[in-house]
């Protein structure tokens, strides 16, 4: 027996991950910004968001004594809703942050002002920004960086999706990187199948032992027949035979697996699949908006009121998305709500013209109402007839009040002293 053993050498093969879906599930392929926007389905949600907000625009209300009032000459309205300042207009800006709100670290756009007043909305590339945090978990402070220079987180506006500490948000290739990287090399895998012609695998038998030029020759042959050249016919010697390998379960359920894929990343982005699938209803649209489109809505809403008012603003103003504009798509339904509107009473038909982008017509700032409505005024609890031109005070309103002194005593009184009272004063039974 041998003082040293010899040192065993541990023979490993190397591995080349050829099939891109066995790549994408071992976590080889990484998933980006740009790698993600080429799938179909999460590409179309994406865009359906972005689109959906663009669209919408941004009021600024004023909120004292219980009213609230609409704000149409502040200069900010411009920038949120027309011209930023920057290269780019309001819906190129939103698009943008959108696609970064979901892609990247978050939607990031610098303030610029002078003094108080803001005079430009600019974006930022999400990729261009860093972000520079202390390590106190409970009193959370950063600055941002963009190209060595640092900044204020008050000096930008900041649309997060899933953050937990204000400054940076989740993407979606951070947090469901799976999916989207099987539905990528999904795509990858039918690229090559078309590259290819769509030839299957498959085996050669040879009876006898090949040369190494033979084979050469051979892969060389067959590498001219998958590449779609001119080359369409493979020569096999009399020893040789070519057996064509089954397809494999992907294979065969290539389109099942893209139709699931999109699926599954529609539940991700909540939004309704038929949607994207183009055969979306009136009530797919209505659940894609409050699923989809009105989350991101309330964060954009909290992130104006938070970074785009001056602290002594925040008490009574605040920015918010006006959706009535959604009812625009159908004209049958919009006018149909109109008329219920103007025969409720609680709109008048300048108000819709106004909502139509009309001009006002002089004599239309009336509520209709019908001669036999009775109107209660609720603050000073009377009722008024427009038929008979009355107004009358409501029970509970004289009881309030305490009524007629007498006639409370009289009603306290036995209905024989009433009687005997009514004798002395001469107003009795003669």
């Amino acid at each position: 027996m041998g003082l040293f053993k010899k040192k065993q050498v541990e023979e490993r093969a190397d591995v080349t991950v050829d099939d891109v879906l066995l790549s994408a599930l071992i976590g080889t392929s990484a998933m980006t910004k740009e790698t993600a926007l080429n799938i179909p389905s999460l590409n179309g949600c994406i865009e359906y968001v972005a689109n959906t907000i663009s669209m919408l625009p941004i009021k600024l209300y004023k909120e004292s004594n219980g009213k609230v009032k609409e704000v149409k000459d502040d200069a900010r309205l411009r920038l949120l809703n027309d011209e930023t300042g920057d290269t780019l207009d309001s819906a190129q800006f939103w698009k943008a942050m959108i696609r970064d709100y979901y892609l990247g670290k978050g939607g990031y756009a610098y303030i610029r002002k002078e003094k108080n007043k803001v005079t430009g909305l600019y974006y930022v590339d999400e990729t261009q920004v860093s972000i520079n945090k202390n390590t106190d978990p409970i009193f959370k402070d950063y600055s941002i960086l963009v190209h060595g220079n640092t900044y204020k987180p008050f000096q930008f506006l900041k649309i997060l999706r899933n953050t937990k500490d204000g400054c940076k948000g989740t993407s979606i290739t951070e947090e469901c990187p799976l999916i989207l990287s099987v539905g990528y090399a999904t795509l990858k895998y039918e690229e090559t199948l078309v590259k290819t012609g769509g030839n299957k695998k498959g085996f050669v038998k040879a009876a006898n032992k090949l040369t190494q030029e033979a084979k050469d020759i051979l892969k060389e042959a067959w590498r001219k027949l998958y590449s779609n050249n001119t080359e369409n016919v493979v020569i096999l010697d009399n020893s040789l035979d070519f057996k064509e390998a089954s397809n494999t379960s992907v294979e065969m359920q290539l389109n099942e697996n893209k139709q699931t894929n999109a699926v599954d990343i529609c539940k991700i982005m909540q939004v309704p699949e038929n949607i994207i699938k183009g055969t979306a209803t009136e009530s797919d649209y209505i659940k894609g908006f409050k699923m989809a489109v009105m989350p991101v809505l309330r964060a954009i809403e909290c992130a104006l009121n938070k970074d785009f008012l001056l602290e002594k603003e925040k008490e009574s103003f605040y920015f918010a998305f006006d959706t009535k504009e959604l009812l625009k798509g159908d004209i049958k339904e919009r006018y149909a709500s109109y008329s219920e509107a103007v025969k409720a009473g609680w709109i008048t038909k300048n108000e819709i013209r106004y909502i139509e982008d009309k001009p006002a017509i002089e004599g239309l700032d009336v509520v209709t109402m019908s001669l036999g409505e009775v109107i209660y005024d609720v603050k000073n609890k009377t009722y008024f007839t427009p038929n008979t031109k009355t107004l009358q005070d409501s029970d509970m309103n004289k009881a309030e009040q305490g009524g007629d002194k007498d006639d409370l005593d009289k009603q306290d009184e036995p209905e024989e002293e009433q009687k005997e009272g009514a004798d002395k004063n001469g107003e009795g039974e003669i």
